[in-house]
């Protein structure tokens, strides 16, 4: 592991933003603190990275006990959700600045900021400033200061929040082709289900300062540990005491073994997909299905149904309420 969190807990006055946390982030995997604002995942990036003490708890960075470093001596890039550049450095002074704080011989300096602004796509913005550049572009700066040093870790803090969506769209796809190119272990901070669910390779769930769930995107989403988890990533809907996933629920004509009988309240088409939302004698509840399936049911308003768990159909559930 390069990054081993025990034990730790941190509190700011009355308010518990880490509560007993312990976490492995794996070498050279891109790691995704997701969860709720307010529930500590910041805190635990920043703690990592030496912007913030424990209470309680160790932090260890590739076997070293790096609890009480400070920042500068734990070989880590940080990269903010504001970019925090210099504006009256041009993008290429810019990357140059930790390696000219440290010292680096000159032809060094110039052959590692044309390799990594070619990297980020940005050689040709090299002698522009950052009020020149579109706020994705100045991300891929930050990004590319921060690998300048070549740190052994690499974290992120909601590093796309301050872009439109589409922009956002662009990075993280953009971000997960720039990991697989540098293998740098890499954290980043996200609220944004989506992103993380795409990004990448391990989730940590955090919540109210505690580790909710650990594992691949896809092993969380289909195996929730707990109704919060599966609450927070990933549509759900409520039927038969259980949370459920809506594509996991089928819509039929006639009666089948274990369907409710149900009434189509209302249909909303999404493009490709479906959004029916029935009315139980038990439930209010929707299920996704596809463009055919729709049309092949005729689901209208007022259509009665019949709704149920396929058999075998892998399904992801936890008891309601929790």
């Amino acid at each position: 592991m390069s990054i081993t969190v025990r034990n730790v807990s941190k509190r700011f006055g009355d308010f518990v933003a880490l509560d007993d946390v312990s976490v492995d982030i794996p070498s050279g995997a891109l790691t995704a603190l997701l969860g709720p604002s307010g529930g500590g995942k910041s805190t635990l990036l920043r703690v990592i990275a030496g912007l913030e003490t424990p209470d309680s708890g160790t932090v260890e960075i590739f076997g070293a006990d790096s609890t009480h470093l400070p920042p500068q001596r734990r070989d880590v890039g940080f990269v903010f959700q504001h970019y925090a550049a210099f504006k009256h450095m041009t993008v290429a002074r810019n990357v140059a600045f930790g390696l000219e704080v440290r010292r680096r011989p000159r032809a060094e300096i110039k052959r590692r900021v044309q390799e990594l602004l070619e990297l980020v796509h940005l050689e040709q913005f090299a002698g522009r400033y950052p009020a020149e550049l579109s706020g994705g572009q100045r991300q891929r700066m930050a990004l590319a200061r921060a690998l300048a040093v070549e740190p052994k870790v690499l974290l992120l803090d909601e590093p796309f929040g301050a872009l439109d969506a589409q922009v956002r769209k662009e990075l993280r796809a953009w971000l997960r082709r720039l990991h697989d190119d540098v293998h740098v272990t890499t954290v980043f901070v996200t609220h944004d289900q989506e992103e993380a669910m795409e990004v990448a390779d391990e989730l940590v769930v955090i919540n109210g300062g505690r580790v909710e769930q650990v594992g691949p995107p896809g092993q969380v989403y289909d195996e929730p540990a707990n109704p919060f988890v599966m609450t927070f990533i990933g549509p759900v809907t409520r039927f038969g005491g259980r949370l459920v996933r809506p594509h996991d629920l089928e819509l039929t004509a006639h009666p089948e073994a274990g369907a409710a009988p149900a009434t189509v309240v209302r249909v909303v088409r999404l493009g490709f997909e479906v959004r029916v939302d029935v009315r139980t004698h038990d439930d209010d509840l929707w299920v996704q299905v596809t463009r055919a399936e729709a049309d092949e049911l005729g689901v209208e308003a007022g259509s009665r149904v019949f709704v149920r768990v396929p058999p075998g159909g892998g399904l992801a559930a936890v008891a309601a309420g929790g």
